[in-house]
């Protein structure tokens, strides 16, 4: 675990930043991007949490946990993607267990009858906007990929967490009576 004894140290001040290991990196390096659009998706999850109860809230917490090990992973150089005591990598058990919860909250819902516009409950916006950031550092993640080896179960995660995002949405929107959903050509 760090420990932050000094939170500034100056040592970006010329642009770089050190990846875990020490290696210096410009800071709009694709993974530096990847990783600190995970760390933004990870403030709107709490901004959500502020709106969430019970088992929802107990989803995003552990959600949180993982985005932290998610960008612990992008900010980790390598091709070994084995996760060790001294290594943080995204597993496909953590895939597994977002993909088990969107099934049991997806079981909930009707079918979808249209798109969906971002709102509905302040928790359900919320989410949206936590998802859209997602699949930002999703593309993000996959951009850095084509330079560095980059985990594939991490790629994956971030695709099924926004998904997971948009379900979960749907489920505090009233399990998906309170969902807004998109009128074409309404206001032509």
């Amino acid at each position: 675990m760090p420990k932050l004894s000094k939170i500034y140290t100056r040592g970006g001040d010329k642009g770089q930043t050190s990846l875990t290991g020490g290696k210096r990196v410009p800071k709009d390096d694709s993974r530096v991007a990847a990783y600190g659009t995970v760390d933004e998706a990870n403030a709107f999850i709490g901004v959500a949490r502020l709106h969430a109860e019970g088992i929802t809230d107990k989803m995003l917490a552990r959600i949180q946990h993982d985005m932290f090990d998610l960008g612990a992973d992008l900010s980790t150089p390598g091709d070994d993607f084995t996760p060790s005591e001294m290594t943080l990598r995204i597993t496909s058990e953590q895939v597994s267990r977002l993909e088990q919860e969107i099934d049991a909250m997806n079981a909930d819902l009707s079918p979808l009858t249209n798109f969906t516009l971002p709102g509905g409950t302040p928790a359900g916006a919320h989410l949206h906007v936590a998802r859209t950031v997602v699949r930002r550092a999703e593309r993000e993640a996959i951009a850095a990929s084509r330079e560095v080896p980059i985990n594939p179960e991490a790629i994956k995660y971030l695709n099924r967490l926004s998904d997971h995002l948009f379900v979960l949405s749907r489920h505090v929107n009233k399990k998906g009576s309170g969902d807004v959903l998109w009128v074409p050509g309404a206001n032509r």
